[in-house]
């Protein structure tokens, strides 16, 4: 199954987890403000109701005096939401203080069950005033002279006020933490995409490989990758000796039955015409079976070569000019798309298969042979290849004679030379190659041989 990039699961990892850490800091440090804010509106109120109680007594006719100036105008304006108040308890009579901004309003304290008075003998409660604004109050009731003569003391704050610094730090604590976070995101993704670029590197130099350019992986790795790009070069290392390995033990193995089988070929000119002619006939048969058995050997030992590589368009042009001059009655052209095709194999395995192709259409067409290379489009799980078709306008076969066909040695025309192995022949090198073979009408009415041969993949 495709895997997804690694640069994106680690950029969307560290996005990922940079957007809860940023999210989960503005959370607190939010909250940690509020509570800050909470508590510095709370001891603001009870600065402001300690001044009024400084600032207010008994006066000679036993009533409540004082003007209490706690610096600010917000006292001063009505419907501000900021007030403070005193008003007479028990047998002291008169009417209360108040600031400016309380005017009419009265506001019925809750009772002791409901909301006890704290250690300092102070309580705190929601109210709101007469232009909607939402107060916070702060109450306590106090003994101003030595008759026992009390008063309850008011002084209430606007919450509108808190809740709006509040927003205004949040705001630009978010506005804030939202530009680090695009900041961070982008400083992480040029990070890791510097900090992964020797592993593009590395692919680079797999690509080069793969397409010839190159004999091993080159370049300035890290010590993390240094040791990969080490152990793919010993492996090509590697490679290279084994398939040199086989193509010398094939090479041995060719020389050692050339020479017995061509002293059989000779010796059999001596004896009479009837042997001979079966002597002969089966030592060509052991000569050409023993080049297949051998090329099929060649091939295996070079498929898994990561620099098998050919391109296509010289190799065919090259094989049917020379198949055009030794068949001048016949007319050979080419349909090559693309031009630049490159496939996956070896160009002596790609030159046997299409002359073994060419040269029997050759022997069957009538007056013209076409070779045609196209792409075969892409599938899921299927790599990329091309498709070769070599059709003449001879008399063809039939679905049945196409089966025979395919069958090692078999000739359905003994009228023409040949072993009957070249067929088979292509068939083994497509197999070997993971790409296929197979017999087809041509649109001009003869054979279409058509074989599939895997294209390089390119590394981009």
């Amino acid at each position: 199954m495709k895997q997804g990039s690694l640069t994106a699961r680690v950029l969307l990892f560290a996005s990922v987890w940079a957007v809860i850490a940023l999210v989960a800091i503005a959370i607190v440090i939010s909250q940690l403000y509020r509570a800050g804010s909470e508590r510095a509106f709370g001891d603001l109120l009870r600065a402001h109701l300690n001044s009024v109680i400084n600032a207010v007594s008994i006066n000679a006719n036993g009533q409540l005096s004082g003007n209490p100036q706690l610096g600010d105008l917000v006292f001063d304006q009505p419907g501000s939401g900021w007030i403070w108040l005193v008003e007479p308890l028990g047998a002291l009579d008169g009417p209360r203080l108040a600031s400016i901004s309380v005017g009419d309003m009265v506001i019925a304290p809750p009772s002791i069950e409901a909301l006890p008075f704290n250690e300092r003998y102070q309580r705190t409660y929601p109210a709101v005033d007469a232009a909607g604004n939402r107060l916070e109050i702060i109450e306590t009731e106090v003994e101003l002279d030595a008759d026992g003569h009390a008063a309850r003391f008011r002084v209430g704050g606007n919450r509108a006020v808190l809740e709006a610094d509040i927003a205004a730090f949040s705001g630009n604590l978010y506005l804030a933490l939202a530009l680090f976070g695009i900041g961070s995101l982008l400083v992480n993704a040029v990070a890791i995409l510097y900090g992964l670029r020797p592993l593009d590197q590395a692919r680079q130099a797999l690509g080069r490989i793969r397409a010839g350019e190159a004999q091993q992986v080159d370049g300035a790795f890290p010590r993390e990758i240094a040791p990969l790009a080490g152990e793919i070069n010993a492996l090509i290392e590697a490679n290279h000796r084994v398939v040199e390995r086989a193509r010398m033990q094939v090479g041995n193995l060719a020389h050692s039955l050339k020479t017995p089988i061509a002293v059989l070929i000779n010796e059999s000119r001596d004896m009479s015409p009837a042997h001979a002619k079966l002597v002969r006939a089966q030592a060509e048969t052991m000569q050409a079976q023993v080049q297949t058995y051998l090329d099929r050997a060649r091939i295996a030992a070079q498929r898994g070569s990561v620099l098998a590589r050919t391109e296509a368009a010289p190799v065919i042009e090259r094989l049917v000019r020379v198949m055009a001059k030794l068949n001048r009655d016949l007319d050979f052209s080419t349909d090559i798309e693309p031009r630049d095709a490159v496939l996956a194999m070896e160009s002596q395995d790609l030159e046997e298969a299409l002359g073994n192709l060419v040269e029997n259409a050759a022997k069957f067409a009538r007056k013209s042979v076409v070779v045609r290379l196209r792409r075969i489009p892409d599938s899921q799980g299927q790599r990329p290849a091309y498709r070769i078709d070599i059709d003449d306008d001879g008399p063809g076969l039939d679905e049945a004679g196409m089966t025979e066909a395919m069958k090692r040695g078999r000739r359905l025309d003994e009228s023409k030379p040949g072993t009957g192995l070249g067929l088979s022949i292509v068939g083994e090198i497509a197999s070997e190659y993971k790409g296929g073979f197979a017999l087809a009408r041509a649109p001009s009415g003869g054979l279409s041989a058509q074989l599939t041969v895997p294209a390089l993949i390119a590394e981009g």
